[in-house]
């Protein structure tokens, strides 16, 4: 066995007992070497109690990614950073975002002409402005482009076009592992294939995909479309949906995939190549 594995610690459905369902996703995955924190749930009190009864120590982590700024994926950051607080915590960069950011101090048009009361800053300002956030001293990698964060760990980075959030950009996990990518989805709002398409560059073989499609409100016939086009078209070998799937997608998914559909729910734990 190689070592490697990734295991559910936040999600609405399971059947280990001793562990709370909640809407959102969390992971944790060991590979490599390196044990990463791949999102944080919808609770922090929901992630604490989890991470406790599942054994995940979350001090020696490696670092942590965050898919995207929705609450079901953010929450648990409270709980991570109180027993972590150095913890390197990489997330989608976005401006005025959740996150924070930061933009050249100059960045708007200035009028000197202006009484000094009149400007930003007394017109004076900063050479940086920082924008705020509700963990001000977590240490954020903003991320705007597919980044290699650790040897064969990706940060696929895709905005979304899909009204509701378009514009949200939203950080999915690749691993390059001897089978192929694995690839690790938070939510999927820009749309699976979009995210398959920017992921290709790293290799054309996908091994298995793990978490949400965001198929939860999507029409059975474009639920059907996307699972025979992730077996056929995108030559997808394994799929493990959780979270945002949503039940006709995991019924569907499990048709299309037959033996190739891997149950992931909460508290397991599934080896990886």
């Amino acid at each position: 066995m190689s070592g490697n594995r990734i295991t559910i610690l936040h999600d609405s459905f399971g059947r280990r007992a001793g562990l709370r369902k909640d809407w959102g996703f969390a992971t944790l995955i060991e590979f490599g070497g390196k044990r990463i924190l791949f999102d944080t749930g919808n609770s922090a009190q929901t992630f604490a109690e989890n991470t406790q009864a599942i054994g995940a120590d979350l001090r020696s982590l490696d670092f942590a990614a965050i898919s995207h700024r929705h609450g079901d994926h953010t929450s648990g950051l409270n709980y991570l950073l109180k027993v972590n607080p150095t913890l390197t915590v990489y997330t989608p960069d976005e401006t005025y975002g959740v996150f924070g950011s930061s933009l050249p101090g100059i960045f708007y048009p200035r009028c000197h002409s202006l009484p000094a009361y009149m400007q930003y800053y007394d017109g004076r300002p900063p050479e940086t402005i920082r924008h705020g956030t509700p963990w001000p001293k977590a240490k954020f990698v903003w991320t705007k482009e597919t980044t290699e964060i650790a040897r064969d760990v990706w940060l696929v980075s895709v905005i979304s076009d899909v009204p509701g959030t378009r514009e949200m950009r939203e950080l999915s996990l690749a691993l390059r592992t001897s089978s192929g990518l694995v690839l690790v989805a938070g939510c999927s709002h820009p749309g699976i294939e979009k995210i398959l398409e920017a992921a290709r560059p790293l290799g054309d073989n996908v091994h298995c995909i793990f978490g949400g499609l965001h198929l939860v409100l999507t029409k059975e016939p474009e639920i059907r479309r996307i699972a025979t086009a992730l077996r056929d078209d995108w030559r997808v070998e394994r799929i493990a949906p959780g979270h945002c799937t949503g039940e006709p997608g995991f019924f569907a998914l499990s048709e299309v995939f037959g033996d190739r559909y891997v149950y992931a729910g909460l508290g397991d734990s599934i080896e990886l190549p």
